[in-house]
């Protein structure tokens, strides 16, 4: 018996499917310790990324007394934060980027500075939020695409002049 969803309560749009095809990967898992009167109380941090590999991604991070359950909550919070990154040709990015995060600096695929994952995985997100595509900048500037990139038909007619 399927138990009804919360966010079909609150109206929701059609989050409470479960998406398949959406691929988590595991950064990194820190203990944590609290100390109290009796000693220390142990705790985990998970940090997850998840993706579709089709421009959609998301990163978030959880904390709980069992590994298992910071990691479901990081995994959850890394679906709800998806973003959309576009892509060219649906495999790379449509120019260099650089994020920056703390101490954590991510330059294209080169990480400069922390190597701090928290720091990273932040600085990735940063850079993929700067990503446009060529589309996006030309709507922007009120201009087509072939306008941005300097093929417009004058300066066709002046290459083929010469």
């Amino acid at each position: 018996m399927a138990r009804p969803s919360m966010d079909r309560d609150r109206g929701g749009r059609g989050r409470d499917r479960d998406e398949p095809e959406l691929l988590d990967k595991l950064v990194s898992i820190n203990r944590v310790a609290k100390v109290v009167k009796g000693g220390r109380r142990f705790g985990f941090s998970a940090l997850v990324v998840v993706g579709d590999q089709r421009g959609r991604v998301g990163g978030g991070s959880g904390k709980a007394r069992e590994v298992p359950e910071a990691i479901r909550k990081a995994t959850e919070q890394a679906r709800r934060r998806m973003v959309r990154v576009p892509l060219r040709e649906g495999r790379t990015l449509h120019h260099d980027v650089q994020g920056r995060f703390g101490a954590g600096k991510d330059v294209v695929a080169k990480s400069v500075g922390s190597s701090n994952p928290q720091n990273m995985v932040k600085a990735t997100f940063d850079a993929l939020g700067r990503c446009y595509s060529p589309r996006a900048v030309a709507a922007k500037r009120n201009r087509t695409v072939s306008q941005i990139f300097g093929q417009d038909e004058s300066a066709k007619e002046r290459t083929v002049q010469e």
